[in-house]
């Protein structure tokens, strides 16, 4: 059920980029560094909007979903107890996926002052960062067998690389 909820929180997320009206900074990042619509649609690319509990009253409605969004990372628990609220707010959304092409995590560059430059998901039962390397199952659909890869820091160096013909 995990899998399932992060694959709807990353289509969540890509509609948010092309629906809400405070993602026009995040387009705009995006164009600005080069990137086609083509190419953010073929990296699942989206957008967490500002506010604290987007995330939660559309997937942690009830009891067993806000348990699923506090276990996949998307969501944190207040430290008072009264509740949780969204990890990630007001920032590009990278999708993470597995060997297999499963959603397992995110990436979240800021579009504001917000908190740190880029935010990952926390290690979880699903995602391990040590054993994840980001853009590594686009490059595996993109060819039947990978004789050299390119490894680079960011999320947005992945992808530029990919607008430019390295798949």
């Amino acid at each position: 059920p995990l899998y399932d909820l992060l694959a709807s929180v990353a289509e969540y997320y890509r509609q948010q980029l092309r629906s809400r009206p405070e993602a026009q900074r995040a387009v705009d990042y995006l164009r600005e560094r080069g990137l086609t619509g083509e190419v953010a649609a073929r990296f699942g690319i989206g957008f967490a909007p500002p506010g604290w509990d987007n995330l939660v009253s559309e997937f942690g409605r009830d009891k067993a979903g806000r348990q699923a969004v506090l276990e996949t990372g998307l969501a944190i628990e207040r430290n008072d107890g009264s509740g949780i609220y969204d990890r990630f707010r007001d920032r590009i959304q990278f999708p993470i996926h597995d060997r297999r092409g499963r959603v397992i995590a995110f990436g979240g560059r800021a579009l504001g002052d917000d908190g740190p430059k880029y935010l990952n998901s926390p290690e979880t039962e699903l995602f391990h960062k040590g054993r994840e390397l980001y853009g590594l199952h686009h490059a595996r659909k993109s060819q039947a067998r990978l004789e050299r890869i390119l490894v680079v820091e960011g999320y947005m160096d992945v992808v530029a690389l990919a607008q430019f013909g390295f798949r």
